[in-house]
């Protein structure tokens, strides 16, 4: 019985052995994980200059989903004029400060 058991055991070992792995294709790996905020959408590039995005436009329900579009953001943090805020980071955050006229100043990831 316990080389019955023992004989068992080892042509599992053996068969576990030869599964293949879940290696990624370098395309895959290359793409952005999902719910993981990427900075590259808020900005955009034109001859050598950077353009901030989002900037400048009112801070609205329609702007905060279009935010999370552009980042692939999985949860949106708006950050009120003069409001004291964690400094954890979160992979899946987009952080948005605004002003005191609901102007957005600042977007980051995180």
């Amino acid at each position: 019985m316990k080389i019955a058991c023992l004989a068992g055991f080892g042509a599992l070992i053996a068969v576990s052995g030869c599964a293949p792995l879940d290696v990624p294709s370098s395309a895959a790996a290359q793409q952005p994980t999902a719910g993981v905020c990427n900075p590259a959408g808020l900005k955009q590039v034109s001859g050598g200059e950077e353009t901030w995005l989002f900037v400048g436009e009112k801070a609205t329900a329609e702007t905060g989903a279009r935010l999370l579009t552009a980042t692939g953001a999985r949860s949106l943090r708006w950050v009120p004029p003069r409001t004291a805020v964690t400094m954890d980071f979160r992979e899946d955050r987009l952080t948005v400060s605004y002003d005191d006229n609901l102007v957005i100043t600042t977007t980051a990831c995180g």
